[in-house]
């Protein structure tokens, strides 16, 4: 198990939680906003809490990490986990409060829940079922079980191939994606007790 993993620091993500709960499953954890380190890492965890055009101004606002990133994960392979907002920051663009640009590692939008039934609360809080699509059933980080989401908008991707995982809140929301070395889980690991610690521990075991 590669257990050395670089937590990404951009001012908006869960730092704490995140850190404990990599420490707790035996990671070797930098928590970093250094573009070199990121360069050298094994491993990389992007986490990300509150709006999408918050957290993609602030990875874009530390010098030199999103090109850090596509040189490490995208060119290097290296394996990557993005976590709620971090997740939906690989998509394309977000629709959150305007039009904001993402990552575009896996392309897609991220959109406001809009249940067809009203009595459906929004945000989309608490704990929920995973089920693995049937192409997924074999993913090595991403497996059926009961999580903990808090989310307003969710992630709409352009190829259903992407999608690893679903969750069901009024309707099917996705719950994980994935595309080689790039994952990402709209549940929160560091919130999901024993789930959510397999979850990070098989992230370090993945061999992409």
């Amino acid at each position: 198990m590669d257990s050395s993993v670089a937590l990404i620091d951009y001012g908006a993500g869960n730092l704490h939680s995140v850190h404990n709960a990599l420490n707790a499953v035996g990671a070797n954890v930098t928590v970093t906003a250094d573009a070199d380190v990121v360069r050298k890492a094994s491993r990389i965890v992007l986490p990300g809490v509150g709006a999408f055009k918050a957290c993609a101004n602030g990875l874009r606002a530390v010098p030199g990490m999103v090109e850090a990133l596509e040189d490490r994960v995208k060119n290097g392979g290296a394996p990557f986990l993005g976590i709620c907002v971090g997740m939906q920051l690989l998509a394309t663009r977000g629709l959150e409060h305007g039009n904001h640009e993402g990552l575009g590692w896996i392309p897609g939008e991220v959109k406001r829940i809009t249940p067809h039934d009203p009595a459906i609360k929004i945000p989309h809080m608490g704990w929920n079922d995973i089920a693995l699509m049937p192409h997924a059933k074999e993913h090595t980080v991403v497996e059926a079980g009961e999580a903990y989401f808090l989310h307003s908008y969710h992630f709409v991707a352009e190829d259903p191939y992407h999608v690893t995982a679903l969750t069901d809140h009024g309707e099917g929301l996705v719950a994980a994606v994935t595309r080689g070395n790039i994952c990402g889980v709209q549940y929160h690991p560091e919130k999901s007790q024993g789930f959510g610690l397999a979850t990070l521990t098989r992230f370090l075991e993945w061999k992409p």
